[in-house]
């Protein structure tokens, strides 16, 4: 009808104006959550544009996270380089005290097996430490009894035999006639007479004893160290076994302790061979009545501890002293430690070493090799058993992975 009073393209909002959803929105209430501010993508909350803090905030509301912030990331990876220089440059300037420790604890491995053999003869652990250690020092008091007094002799002979070889040097037509052109002598006794000889004689004294000193100190450390390590090898074993998961104890334990084992055999079987060449060679030298046998026959045993180059270094030093006493004992002696070392490489070491350290002479030669390189006598030292460790794991562990795959 006309008279309705509804014009045409009018609706039901000019009816209701007020309706929510129509035309203009009613203002929701200041609590309600329609009334709260939109939370941005990256989940912080921020004050509005106007500037308005919360009550509860008043340093204001977290900005945006720094992760993608260049100047972050650079700082991040600045600072970790700087923290692995560090690190290497701790590890380098404690490496000293570090290749004591770890020379300790490879002796503390290699005097275990003696220790519980004779725990397995009823004696306690304290006792048998005891007996082993003190067996070790004494060794080294022996050594030091048979040394040192042929060297102080020796030392002794040759300052008051100076001025004897001092006047046939003066002697001699050759020297004489070199003097005679160069006044090489009348330059000798002035450099004597300025005090440039005991300058440099009293510096190097100096040298020599600070040599000493730092080796005594280091040793003293070695078998102190050695000691604590012994008597708590098998605490330090268990915290060390604590580290790895529950579920992987038991397979790591049995790999430790065999590779704690062929450690321990190696250096045991070393210790043996080296005490049977010490033992022939002199009773060889004693035969031969070659001077200070004793002396050179510690030093064979010593130096047969290295492995590759030890035992030519007794040998040279053995033959040279040899030869000092006369021309027969000299070749004696050469053929002596050539028949010597061939028996030994053959024959003693193999049945030595068959139940302890099964290595291949390869690995054996190139662990030394590169033990060597790296720490020198200790290092070529360590290298064997760490060979063979290296070996047992690729042989119970990587190879039977790569088997599966």
């Amino acid at each position: 009808m006309s008279d309705s009073g509804l014009s045409p393209g009018s609706g039901i909002s000019s009816v209701f104006p007020s309706l929510p959803g129509q035309g203009e929105t009613t203002p929701e209430p200041a609590g309600s959550p329609a009334a709260a501010p939109e939370r941005p993508r990256d989940g912080v909350s921020r004050a509005g544009d106007d500037g308005a803090v919360p009550p509860d905030r008043p340093f204001g509301l977290p900005g945006r996270p720094l992760r993608s912030n260049p100047f972050m990331f650079g700082l991040t990876g600045a600072l970790g380089v700087l923290t692995a220089w560090l690190l290497v440059q701790a590890i380098a300037s404690a490496g000293s005290a570090l290749v004591l420790i770890v020379v300790s604890l490879f002796l503390a491995i290699g005097l275990n097996p003696s220790v519980e053999a004779l725990q397995r003869r009823n004696l306690s652990r304290r006792v048998a430490i005891t007996i082993v250690f003190g067996s070790v020092i004494a060794f080294f008091v022996a050594f030091g009894l048979a040394v040192v007094p042929p060297l102080t002799e020796q030392t002794t002979g040759f300052v008051q035999q100076l001025p004897d070889y001092v006047q046939q040097l003066q002697n001699h037509p050759l020297i004489r006639s070199v003097d005679d052109r160069y006044q090489i002598l009348d330059k000798i006794q002035q450099y004597v007479a300025g005090g440039g000889l005991a300058t440099q004689m009293f510096g190097g004294l100096l040298g020599v004893a600070s040599i000493v000193i730092s080796a005594l100190f280091s040793a003293f450390t070695v078998l102190v160290l050695t000691l604590y390590f012994l008597g708590s090898l098998n605490s330090i074993k268990e915290t060390a076994y604590r580290f790895v998961p529950r579920s992987r104890r038991t397979r790591v334990r049995l790999l430790g302790d065999e590779i704690i084992n062929q450690i321990g055999g190696y250096v045991a079987g070393n210790l043996i061979i080296s005490l049977i060449a010490g033992v022939v060679t002199f009773l060889f030298l004693a035969m031969l009545k070659v001077p200070y046998a004793l002396a050179l026959a510690i030093f064979v045993a010593v130096t047969d501890l290295i492995p590759l180059v030890g035992a030519v270094i007794g040998a040279v030093v053995a033959s040279g002293v040899g030869f000092l006493a006369s021309t027969q004992v000299g070749i004696a002696c050469v053929i002596f430690f050539v028949v010597y070392q061939q028996v030994e490489n053959y024959w003693i070491s193999p049945k030595v070493f068959k139940s302890s350290v099964d290595v291949p002479p390869v690995a054996t030669i190139v662990g030394a090799l590169l033990g060597g390189a790296l720490l020198g006598i200790v290092g070529a030292l360590l290298g064997i058993p760490l060979a063979a460790a290296l070996l047992l794991l690729a042989r119970e562990v990587v190879l039977p992975r790569q088997d599966r795959l």
